[in-house]
């Protein structure tokens, strides 16, 4: 605490002035009052001053002793909800070779992983959040993404920026009814699926994303969600939304989605998705649907086993057979073994077929099919580094070779994560 400084005053008597009187007694009487005032004057200063730095004592001796019983001030308190916030990140990064080295520098048919012979920033994440996990729980979600691969693809369709994505912004209520109903309100990535977009809650066993995963589902909604979980084995989602990877609808028509969970047994997980709805631009009539199968078994603590099967269709959207309705269907297999706690293998194997030519977009009746082997390492829980070895095979040349066409492709990667 700073100290006061206090000036003390000190009162000074005038000098005499003797009036017209006889020299002698003037003389004396000069003398006399001269003694006197000396003495007064300073009797007078010294009561004064013991009078005003008794004062002065007194007065800093109470500071002092206020001082003393005040309590330090303390830093304002941070709101209780403040304590609530997560924060994580995410990033990947990778480095892809394409052995058909094709002129535009681009593999074809890959999702995320395109960049022939070029290191990437995939992606950069950072989620915010307060997460709501009972009954009169609010909470939110934000997930901020950048990079120069996926919030490129990701992003939504009316969105411009590149390499900037809001993958994720919504608010989360559960209302007190049963064992809580839950609801989401804003943009958050589809339910359809075996794959994710990956983040630091999740991401893929193999580096590159499933055939499936890019040309047959949706990435992300806008809209509400209701979710409720009506036993320990059975839970169920319905969704009203804008539709596919849109922030502003595209028409007058919204799209409804739905899912059911199963657990019929602890290592089985079954999950029937659907989304369907007007999805062309300014047209409230020409329905897309897609109906979605994801099943995961873990038979030991080592392997994990998954299937993904999708079934689409749009209302006379064929480009094969003009008039007709546009259809494509797939299926997918995962298998990934644990053989330390460090290194673990994942296969995958996939085919897709574009019976409309328009999901693909080769206009012709197109089959395109895949394998992938991704061999990864786990430094730690935050840290890995894995390979990936692919074959594309299609029905047709459409995949790019140099300044032409073929219809196989092989490419070799290797992708760092880091996730906290």
């Amino acid at each position: 605490m700073m100290q006061e400084t206090i000036a003390v005053a000190r009162v000074s008597v005038p000098p005499t002035r003797a009036g017209p009187l006889r020299r002698s007694f003037a003389v004396a009487l000069c003398l006399s009052l001269s003694f006197t005032t000396t003495t007064v004057a300073q009797t007078v200063n010294q009561r004064t001053d013991s009078l005003v730095v008794a004062s002065v004592q007194r007065a800093d001796s109470g500071r002092k002793a206020a001082d003393s019983a005040a309590p330090p001030a303390s830093p304002a308190a941070l709101p209780a909800w403040f304590n609530l916030i997560a924060v994580n990140a995410f990033v990947s990064s990778a480095y892809q070779y394409n052995s058909n080295r094709p002129a535009t520098g681009t593999s074809s048919y890959r999702v995320f992983d395109y960049n022939d012979n070029s290191f990437n920033l995939d992606v950069a994440e950072v989620v915010v959040q307060i997460a709501a996990s009972k009954p009169n729980d609010a909470g939110f979600r934000l997930d901020i993404a950048g990079g120069n691969s996926i919030p490129q693809v990701s992003k939504s369709q009316d969105q411009t920026v590149a390499q900037f994505d809001l993958q994720q912004v919504f608010a989360s209520y559960i209302a007190p009814l049963g064992s809580g109903l839950r609801f989401d309100v804003g943009k958050y990535v589809t339910h359809l699926g075996y794959e994710v977009i990956e983040g630091y809650d999740g991401y893929n066993d193999n580096y590159s994303r499933s055939i499936l995963f890019g040309y047959a589902i949706p990435f992300t909604h806008t809209g509400v969600k209701a979710s409720y979980a009506f036993t320990s084995k059975v839970a169920g989602m319905v969704e009203v939304v804008n539709g596919w990877d849109l922030v502003h609808d595209n028409n007058h028509s919204k799209s409804v989605g739905a899912q059911i969970t199963l657990t019929p047994v602890a290592p089985l997980s079954v999950l029937l998705n659907w989304i369907g709805g007007p999805e062309l631009a300014n047209d409230n009539h020409t329905k897309r649907n897609v109906f979605d199968l994801v099943a995961t078994l873990k038979p030991t603590s080592s392997l994990t086993l998954g299937v993904n099967g999708d079934y689409g269709s749009e209302d006379g959207t064929s480009r094969v057979n003009p008039g007709s309705d546009a259809k494509w269907k797939g299926i997918a297999g995962y298998a990934t073994l644990a053989l330390t706690n460090k290194f673990s293998v994942a296969l995958r194997g996939e085919t897709l077929h574009d019976d409309g030519g328009v999901r693909l977009g080769t206009d012709t009746k197109a089959i395109l099919s895949e394998g992938t082997f991704t061999p990864a390492y786990k430094f730690t829980d935050h840290v890995v580094l894995r390979a990936e070895l692919r074959y594309d095979k299609a029905n047709q040349p459409i995949l790019a070779r140099q300044a032409t066409l073929s219809n196989k492709q092989t490419t070799a990667g290797v992708n760092f994560i880091v996730a906290y």
